[in-house]
């Protein structure tokens, strides 16, 4: 009976942590979230076809370093944390890339 209620606490604690790295993940993703082909449907296919040419010569303006950023991060659809790992930087550098390589990306689609 003792053996068993250790495996009840056990099984709970691991569904509780499995639920709260999914829900990391989900906060992660939704902050973070890939610009893949459904955010660029429309009723129209040539629309959507103009869309991502716009969006691929936005991509192309930023420097070399930012635009590797933001591939990885909205085209690859990596987080934050594997983009610093890869490039071997800190996740603020990251962030702070993707901050400036944004606002540029505004600027320059807004003119």
């Amino acid at each position: 009976m003792k053996q068993a209620s250790a495996y009840e606490k056990y099984r709970t604690e691991i569904y509780r942590i499995g639920w709260r790295l999914q829900y990391k993940v989900k906060k992660i993703r939704r902050w973070e979230a890939p610009l893949d082909d459904a955010h660029l449907v429309r009723s129209n296919l040539s629309a959507a076809v103009e869309n991502k040419i716009w969006i691929q010569d936005l991509i192309n303006s930023l420097s070399p370093q930012g635009k590797k950023i933001i591939n990885k991060i909205y085209i690859q659809g990596m987080t934050e944390a594997e983009v610093a790992e890869q490039l071997h930087i800190s996740q603020q550098a990251v962030n702070k890339w993707k901050q400036k390589m944004i606002q540029q990306l505004f600027q320059t689609g807004n003119l």
